[in-house]
């Protein structure tokens, strides 16, 4: 999962610009990361498998989930990956010498891995959630790419039956959309907001569950002659759902009232953006 940029504190901010390097930023519209997130004890990862870089995490340390996942969307029929063992980020734990995710080890210890990230042992008993993926394999092509979302770095609490009926529904929606109606890059971002609840391993918090997911795309080239019913849709839109078993629903609206939704919700600075100029092109009126 990959090489790790930095510490977001105020003391390094500038910093993680500096050392996000070219062949990362190229996950961001503009290569420019979401801001106002910085407040939390996080990690950028740049998330590398099979010696390339495939998508970018800002990964909550302390509650052991990511924040979010930006990635480039990759046209596909939607297949799943199969038999891809979980993986983990050692830089996030220790200093190997890789740069890239690994699966857990046959008997690992969990010292070497649970102080700053989630392992397998937190979601085998936390029967009421599975392992939900913010970069979903359906959204990317090629298999390495497709494989690299099987990391726990990646991946939220999610009750099942939102995650099976209500999000993986909505991934699919997105993916038609993109495939159809995106002529360029689509840039995704996937996040979350949480609320306090954890999930406990041994009397310890050990993963933050999530209250709602969100995410949002930014497509600047796009098809002008889409539809009416999805021309409005474009160059972005978003969508967010509340992560519990009532919930029947899912929320699609502007990016600007995704930034207006997150942040009556979670605590974001008031220079929160996802999308540089929220993805509205330079040359345009509105």
């Amino acid at each position: 999962m990959g090489f790790l940029l930095a510490s977001l504190s105020s003391a390094v901010r500038g910093r993680v610009e500096k050392q996000l390097s070219p062949e990362c930023k190229e996950f961001l519209y503009m290569g420019t990361p979401p801001k106002g997130l910085e407040h939390q004890p996080v990690r950028y990862i740049c998330q590398f498998y099979n010696k390339k870089p495939r998508y970018v995490t800002l990964y909550n340390i302390e509650q052991h989930i990511p924040i979010y996942s930006a990635y480039t969307f990759k046209r596909s029929e939607g297949e799943k990956c199969v038999d891809v063992p979980w993986m983990y980020e050692p830089q996030l734990s220790t200093s190997f010498d890789t740069d890239e995710m690994q699966p857990f080890p046959r008997g690992y210890m969990h010292m070497n891995f649970e102080d700053a990230q989630a392992i397998l042992d937190d979601y085998t008993n936390a029967i009421h959630y599975e392992r939900g993926t913010l970069n979903p394999d359906e959204h990317q092509n090629e298999l390495d790419d497709k494989a690299s979302t099987y990391t726990l770095t990646n991946v939220v609490p999610m009750v099942p039956d939102f995650n099976d009926r209500i999000w993986n529904k909505q991934e699919h929606i997105i993916r038609k959309r993109l495939n159809n109606y995106c002529r360029g890059t689509a840039y995704i971002v996937t996040g979350i907001t949480t609320s306090g609840k954890m999930i406990r391993r041994e009397n310890m918090n050990r993963i933050a569950v999530p209250t709602y997911l969100w995410s949002a795309y930014c497509c600047a080239d796009y098809d002008h002659n889409t539809p009416f019913t999805e021309r409005y849709k474009f160059p972005s839109f978003a969508h967010y759902g509340l992560n519990d078993d009532e919930n029947n629903e899912i929320v699609e609206i502007p990016v600007q009232k995704l930034k207006e939704f997150l942040k009556k919700t979670t605590f974001v600075n008031q220079n929160f953006q996802i999308f540089v100029g929220d993805c509205i092109p330079p040359s345009s009126s509105n």
